[in-house]
């Protein structure tokens, strides 16, 4: 807040008038009237040091008003002020040097890269954030240890670099690993150009490049650190912070501040946000014509979260002290972002014109500074102490999240290279004379014979600076960022556990009913119970799951307030503190988000959990589709279950609600594990085998499973078909024996009915003897075909190896047809390696609303289109004749002109 002993009364009055007037419903002038008198008053009767402090008192009331606007802001300057900052603890020349080390490495291994090769890279944003994180690493940043998991941090991706050059300090990084930076594939290996746990799984914890799921996973993660400690399953003495660090264009991206309600609603006091607002994005200014650091704090007051400015260094305090017009705090409104960038990128003198010289006081006020000193006023989020006061506070403050705005410079210590320019954010080459400036600035002890090469620079082991910078993390705990996983294998059920769904029953039922079923069997399981997370998006009944409701809870740390409208049910909905499922409400990105804080639980804090993320299939990867890319880069382990799937057998929603695709998106994850079973027994098969590979052999996967809404018969599992069922194919049910014409149709989940009554109007009218299979999954076909490709097309000498789709069909005479509910390019992944070729029906073009008979028929995956594409194989095939096909269309009532699903 303002130092407000330092304003007159009347700019009292008019640095509050429009806050008062936007509260006052249309009574804005008199209360304004009112507010100048009382604080006339207040002034002549006690004098402005104590109405300073009843300002104080009211500004803290208001913000903790739930009437305020979400509007409302303080003034622009530094939430805390000079005489409440916490003293600074750490020595600050040694930091400031080992802080010029990192930046000079950070900038070299990008320079470095780019002078050979077109690797690209960032400078600009750790160039402007250094001091964010610097402060933070050597004070604030807990690593983990043996009986605390550390604190969790979500660096911001495009500073990657300065994450790596202070490893290379820390001796965990070498000298070959930084000159291969955005090099993986190079002789020795090399680091990735953002943090991403797959590549580098010792090193970085979460992907945060694809801007904005930082920020969303951070608030979900500080959620779910709750939602452990409410189920007993930590128990930490210390309670881990969560961290996240982003950029303020990157709060553009509506996964930034879309959730930010939920931290305030839950009291995430664990939680702190830091915002780099450089001002700049990727080609410009965040705001030009505005102030994003007043946008963002009236944004997150509004959300109720607390909010600490850092606008100013330490500079400026006896500037703004020894004001006494007030007209420095207007000056400071009155600028926009795009006046603030000016300044930086201009000389003092145009600073002193421009900014102090729109009014004559202003100018006094800095008489005693040269124009260089005016050039060199730091913005607040590169003083250190300043920095530390925030997160002093930060780490302190009880009930609220934070988020800290840190104002700096795009590209700070870049000069001419780019600082502050709206080039600042693609710079990745200097010149020689531009590097030794960058040399100069930060007194980097090197020589001008060896500047031009960018030589990395470490100081010696028994340094000042090393000692210091060790000191700290090993007080600390230990290094950040580390991902330190400790295997803990857990007691999961094996397969006769779940004898009723291997078993089968005639009562018709879905696949995700059966899913039901199957998690209920799995909550009664002892060893795995209390690590089960089901997480639902407001769609529980739709699946049948609300029984779960009063048997498990549903996870709110408050508890239940109130008695539910339903609560004489069975299935009442009952909220409580150790409640166990995750009620997300309709948001599929928070649930996603859920998703990952519990898939990843393992890796951050050595419990593994069991996520069951269950939804409307539509909104699967479609909806937040980088969310599932990411779960396979963070090594997320748990089963995805996109229920209601299929473009026929959702029939009554439509267009928008109809899937026939999410499985060939989940198909593109090399972690993901797609599988589309048609039968109980399958999913129970593939749910035991995938506990096992992922909580008992460790391997860091997950599954996606496609689960229907159609009712059917649920038949027994037969001998021998477990094998075919996880690797993606199996003869469900073989043709009649004495026909001579024979074919195969492969079926999957709810089709697979069409495949069967196909297969007995095919024998029984026109003498085809068709074999029917269960497609379980076409991805793991595909992933083993093209391993054994591409094994024999590099061992041209050796014998070949066979793929088991070709194994499996070697001996398999007649035509291969595949129908679905899904698009035909999910089948179509396997044409290559099918003998004589797959002939697909599927479900193309955009769904409608109607009843599912016609909706198959529409598409030509119903029945009577199932025998006329087997019929139509064979023909191609020249097995029968063109007029079977005809006849056959005429004799099931096809009409052979109706619409193309296909727009194009």
């Amino acid at each position: 807040m303002i130092n407000t002993v330092n304003i007159e009364k009347k700019e009292i009055y008019s640095s509050r008038s429009h806050a008062a007037a936007s509260a006052g419903n249309g009574n804005g002038d008199k209360l304004g009237e009112s507010l100048q008198s009382v604080f006339e008053r207040a002034l002549e009767s006690h004098g402005p040091e104590h109405t300073a402090q009843l300002l104080e008192k009211l500004a803290d009331q208001l913000r903790t008003t739930p009437r305020l606007s979400a509007g409302l802001t303080t003034p622009y300057v530094n939430t805390i002020l000079p005489e409440q900052q916490a003293p600074f603890p750490g020595d600050r020349a040694i930091e400031r040097r080992i802080k010029s080390f990192i930046r000079w490495n950070a900038m070299a291994m990008v320079v470095k890269a780019n002078s050979t090769t077109n690797v690209g890279g960032h400078i600009a944003s750790f160039a402007s954030s250094a001091t964010l994180y610097e402060v933070a690493q050597n004070h604030f940043f807990r690593g983990a240890t043996e009986n605390f998991p550390g604190d969790i941090v979500y660096f911001q991706g495009h500073a990657a670099p300065g994450m790596y050059a202070r490893a290379y300090l820390e001796g965990r990084i070498d000298d070959r690993q930084l000159q291969n930076f955005r090099q993986e594939l190079a002789e020795g290996g090399g680091l990735s150009s953002y943090p991403h746990p797959y590549l580098m799984p010792e090193f970085w914890q979460f992907p945060t490049v694809s801007m904005g799921l930082g920020p969303v996973m951070s608030l979900y993660q500080a959620r779910f650190n709750r939602y452990l400690q409410a189920r007993g399953l930590v128990n930490w003495k210390e309670e881990p912070k969560v961290w996240a660090f982003l950029g303020d264009g990157e709060s553009d991206e509506p996964e930034s501040l879309g959730a930010i309600t939920l931290a305030a609603r839950e009291n995430l006091d664990n939680l702190i946000w830091v915002v780099n607002c450089n001002l700049q994005r990727l080609d410009g200014p965040v705001r030009g014509n505005g102030k994003i650091i007043q946008e963002l704090e009236g944004l997150f007051r509004g959300a109720g979260w607390n909010v600490i400015k850092v606008i100013w260094g330490t500079e400026w305090d006896d500037i703004i002290k020894r004001d006494k017009s007030g007209l420095l705090l207007k000056r400071f409104e009155e600028c926009v972002d795009g006046d603030y960038q000016k300044y930086i990128v201009e000389p003092g003198s145009y600073t002193r014109q421009h900014f102090f010289g729109k009014y004559p006081e202003l100018l006094e006020l800095v008489t005693h500074l040269s124009d260089e000193q005016i050039s060199k006023l730091l913005r607040g989020g590169h003083d250190v102490r300043k920095v530390y006061a925030a997160y002093k506070s930060a780490m302190n403050h009880k009930g609220q999240p934070t988020v800290v705005l840190a104002k700096t410079v795009k590209g700070y210590g870049l000069g001419e290279a780019g600082e502050g320019k709206n080039i600042s954010h693609q710079q990745k080459k200097m010149n020689e004379k531009e590097l030794r400036e960058f040399r100069a600035r930060f007194d980097i002890p090197l020589t001008d014979d060896v500047i031009a090469d960018m030589p990395f620079y470490r100081p010696p082991a028994d340094s000042p600076e090393m000692k210091y910078l060790l000191g700290q993390r090993k007080k600390l705990g230990g290094f950040v960022p580390a991902r330190i996983v400790r295997p803990v294998t857990l007691d999961v059920p094996k397969l006769d556990q779940f004898t009723e769904l291997v078993k089968g029953t005639p009562r018709e039922v879905s696949t995700t009913m059966a899913f039901g079923r199957l998690l209920s069997l799995m909550l009664q399981h002892k060893g795995l119970k209390k690590h089960l997370v089901p997480i639902i998006p407001d769609e529980a009944r739709t699946f049948g799951l609300d029984t779960l409701f009063s048997e498990i809870g549903i996870y709110s740390p408050k508890g239940q307030l109130y008695e539910p409208v339903d609560r004489h049910t069975l299935s009442y909905y009952h909220e409580a503190k150790d409640g166990q499922i995750l009620e997300e409400g309709i948001s599929e990105t928070g649930a996603m988000s859920s998703f990952l804080a519990a898939g990843t639980s393992y890796a951050t804090h050595g419990v593994p959990m069991v996520p069951f993320y269950i939804y409307y299939s539509m909104f699967g990867p479609q909806r937040v589709g980088d969310l599932f890319w990411l779960a396979g880069d963070i090594r997320a382990k748990g089963f995805l279950l996109g229920a209601t799937s299929g473009r026929t057998t959702l029939n009554g929603e439509g267009l928008q609600h109809q899937d026939g695709h999410s499985l060939l998106h989940a198909s593109t994850i090399p972690t993901c594990l797609p599988y589309d079973p048609a039968f109980g027994y399958e999913l129970a098969v593939i749910v035991t085998d995938g506990l096992r590979r992922m909580y008992v052999e460790q391997e860091d996967i997950f599954y996606y499973l496609a689960v229907y809404n159609d009712n059917h018969p649920m038949p027994a599992m037969a001998a021998g078909c477990e094998d075919g069922i996880l690797k993606g194919l199996y003869k469900f049910k073989p043709g009649v024996e004495d026909k001579k014409i024979k074919a195969h149709i492969f079926g999957s989940g709810s089709i697979m009915q069409s495949a069967l009554k196909a297969q007995e109007i095919l024998a029984e009218k026109y003498g085809v003897s068709a074999d029917v299979w269960s497609a379980t999954s076409y991805k793991l076909l595909r992933t083993d075909a093209i391993r054994c490709q591409r094994w024999n097309m590099l061992h041209p000498t050796q014998p070949p190896q066979k793929s088991y789709v070709e194994t499996l069909l070697a001996k398999e005479t007649g035509v291969f047809v595949s129908v679905s509910d899904n698009i035909r390019t999910v089948a179509d992944q396997i044409a290559p390696w099918v003998p004589g070729g797959l002939f697909t029906l599927g479900t193309d073009g955009f769904g409608r609303s109607d009843t599912r008979e016609r909706l198959r028929r529409f598409f030509g995956v119903d029945v009577q289109s199932t025998v006329i594409g087997t019929l139509y194989a064979l023909a191609e095939k020249g097995q029968i004749g063109r007029d079977v096909v005809e006849q056959a269309i005429k004799d099931l009532g096809v009409n052979s002109e109706k619409i193309q699903p296909q727009i194009v």
